[in-house]
């Protein structure tokens, strides 16, 4: 039985399979007819996609940006569940595995959201959905997704399981499994503040606050509109903030600067919001960040936050650190007790290749650590999941 991890988020949707990874803005729109395509530029198999689910056409991705008529996204919680979840998990599936089989999934939501939207998710993807791709080239390749068993668990743990389990879901870093851990999961629409406690979630110090990195891009956007009378949407701003600059009828407007000031000030409410939160939980060993607004922010709010953080390494891509996560944990759920170490040249999650539940119990993880007390404290932390 395959594993698969999907995260769809206001920003991005991401799906990982232990080998391939997918990624695409989380953008959907009506599927306009273009007379002419060219073979030239990206050729990755999220640059042009197009699909049809349920008898309805959409572009989605990139390709809705540059060819729909009307491309749309939301930063409302209760859309994207309702109106984008299903059509963007089922296409990053497709994309992602080829299996003809059966697979499980597990998927994460905001921490503020979890209760009530977990069931409406699961009874959305679970199930059998045929999906069609349009390629370029006029051939129709259409799949049979049959997804099995969902798992449901707050988004911010999945940073925690890719530390701490390996690609078959087994415990390698059992220093962190046993530590208390706090995770500041910066994303698109929303920050989630969580912590665990040898594994256990501590509800107390968990939230989600509506602090995610397009406060920053609204804010360049509405200066931006103020010097040039014209309204960018969000999700078209991201290349412009990484290279500072954007031209707009022409002219070059230099935003290095606006960008340091807003997620300065960004920065600084996460930290407030933070220490407010997190006031008596003073014995934390560790702070994660994680999620693809960890990346900006990380040089402007390590300096606030009083604690061990864990370096964000530069090699890696923090938008997949959730959604690897997932994976991991899945292939502990149920694979754990079957997977037996591959050899050492095997590719791993880092090497992984890129496209630019109803079940109630969860299995004891596989312990090789010397001293019982430890593994006994580090394998109860995850019984929680049971529930």
């Amino acid at each position: 039985m395959e594993i698969l991890g999907i995260d769809v988020g206001f920003g991005f949707t991401k799906a990982y399979n232990g080998k391939n990874s997918v990624i695409f803005k989380s953008l959907m729109g009506d599927a306009a007819d273009i007379q002419f395509q060219s073979s030239l530029g990206d050729t990755s198999s999220t640059a042009k996609l197009h699909i049809t689910l349920e008898d309805k056409t959409y572009f989605l991705g990139s390709f809705a940006e540059q060819q729909s008529n009307i491309p749309e996204f939301t930063l409302d919680q209760e859309k994207l569940v309702e109106n984008y979840v299903k059509i963007l998990a089922i296409a990053a599936a497709g994309i992602c595995t080829d299996t003809t089989g059966p697979v499980n999934v597990v998927t994460g939501l905001p921490v503020g959201y979890l209760r009530r939207d977990s069931k409406r998710l699961k009874e959305m993807i679970q199930g059998v959905h045929e999906i069609t791709y349009h390629n370029q080239n006029g051939a129709d390749v259409t799949r049979r997704i049959h997804i099995d068993k969902i798992h449901v668990i707050p988004q911010p743990i999945g940073s925690i399981f890719n530390l701490i389990f390996d690609e078959y879901g087994k415990i390698k870093n059992k220093e962190l499994a046993v530590q208390k851990l706090g995770v500041v999961d910066i994303g698109f629409k929303t920050t989630d503040f969580s912590i665990f406690d040898h594994l256990q979630y501590i509800e107390r110090g968990s939230s989600t606050m509506e602090t995610g990195i397009s406060k920053c891009f609204s804010a360049v956007a509405n200066k931006l509109r103020q010097e040039s009378n014209i309204s960018i949407e969000l999700y078209r701003i991201f290349k412009f903030m990484e290279s500072g600059m954007i031209k707009i009828r022409g002219k070059e407007y230099n935003i290095t600067n606006l960008k340091k000031r807003v997620y300065s000030h960004a920065a600084a409410a996460i930290a407030a919001d933070l220490n407010r939160l997190w006031e008596n939980d003073w014995d934390i060993d560790s702070i994660i960040l994680s999620g693809g607004g960890s990346i900006e922010l990380a040089d402007y709010l390590i300096p606030n936050i009083e604690g061990n953080v864990i370096p964000i390494p530069r090699d890696i891509d923090a938008r997949f650190n959730n959604v690897q996560g997932y994976c991991k944990f899945g292939q502990y759920k149920w694979h754990a007790a079957k997977n037996t170490p591959q050899k050492e040249n095997n590719q791993g999650p880092s090497a992984a290749k890129k496209h630019h539940e109803n079940d109630n119990e969860t299995p004891i993880p596989p312990q090789t650590d010397s001293d019982p007390e430890r593994a006994d404290k580090s394998g109860k932390g995850l019984s929680w999941l049971r529930r």
